[in-house]
């Protein structure tokens, strides 16, 4: 019986090239499909999807030349080649910026930096975090529009430096006070680093996002553009509607309520655990 399978499965693939895979072929490919896919995601819904769709419209057209024997064209697009690649990247250096600031984000190593272990696992306290959802509503009710950004690991130096100065510790009296009406600071985003205030009127990069709805503001493009570049967690009040919505990771939620506010910030107060875990054993030690 067994000799017959033989028999049969040599008969039915006899003169098939069957490759030998070792464990280093599947982590190559894994690592490649990794790869690939993080590009497709930096090109998505940005000025790099336009780059993408112009290179393989260039591609057919030279393909076209080439089955032609288009000897001219094939020639010109071979001599330019390196001239476009120059100008590509030129011309989409935000774009490639952005690109290695999103993989400089994946810190796979923090957990063993030694360098981090002394330092204060808490981002900013819970009277902090409740400063920031008390402020954001009140001003909703009275549709007081604000732009709040919330730093986590990557430093928002450079966009401090587009505002001005103020070096304050945060509470909802503050804030309301910086974004209420036809005062300097109310104009441009205010930025948080820890328990403070480090600067207002900042001006933050716009989203390049096609597929962002035509009903928002350039403050809801503003904190959509600034999670794009960077890990902070951004906070809108609509000055329209009085909605709060929340911008992170490039993604944006509209209309939150102040529990789910609450959420989001309790997500980032801590560096490298869970909140809820880290409560637990900070009461449990009020407790012994």
């Amino acid at each position: 019986m067994l000799a017959g399978i033989r028999t049969f499965i040599s008969n039915y693939t006899n003169g098939m090239y069957f490759p030998h895979i070792q464990i280093i072929d599947i982590i190559e490919i894994l690592i490649i499909t990794v790869i690939v896919y993080e590009i497709m995601l930096w090109i998505k819904n940005t000025k790099a999807w336009m780059l993408l769709r112009g290179i393989l419209m260039l591609g057919a057209f030279i393909l076209v030349a080439w089955i032609f024997q288009m000897n001219t064209i094939l020639y010109l697009a071979k001599a330019s080649i390196n001239v476009l690649a120059v100008a590509a990247v030129v011309v989409f250096q935000p774009e490639l910026r952005r690109a290695l600031e999103k993989l400089g984000e994946k810190n796979l190593f923090s957990n063993i930096n030694p360098f981090d272990k002394n330092r204060e696992n808490e981002r900013f306290s819970d009277e902090t975090m409740e400063g920031i959802v008390r402020a954001c509503y009140e001003m909703g009710s009275v549709c007081t529009g604000a732009l709040i950004v919330v730093e986590q690991a990557i430093q928002l130096t450079e966009y401090e430096m587009t505002g001005i100065e103020l070096d304050c510790k945060v509470s909802s009296q503050v804030l309301i006070n910086i974004f209420e009406h036809n005062t300097p600071l109310h104009d441009g985003a205010v930025i948080i680093r820890g328990n403070r205030i480090t600067s207002a009127t900042c001006y933050l990069p716009l989203s390049d996002n096609m597929t962002i709805s035509k009903d928002l503001g350039t403050r809801h493009r503003a904190a959509l553009g600034m999670s794009e570049v960077c890990d902070a967690l951004v906070i809108v009040v609509s000055e329209e509607t009085g909605l709060v919505s929340v911008a992170s990771g490039g993604r944006l939620s509209r209309g939150i309520n102040a529990e789910k506010l609450r959420k989001e910030l309790s997500q980032i107060q801590y560096r490298n655990s869970d909140p809820k875990k880290k409560k637990f054993t900070i009461r449990k030690g009020w407790h012994r």
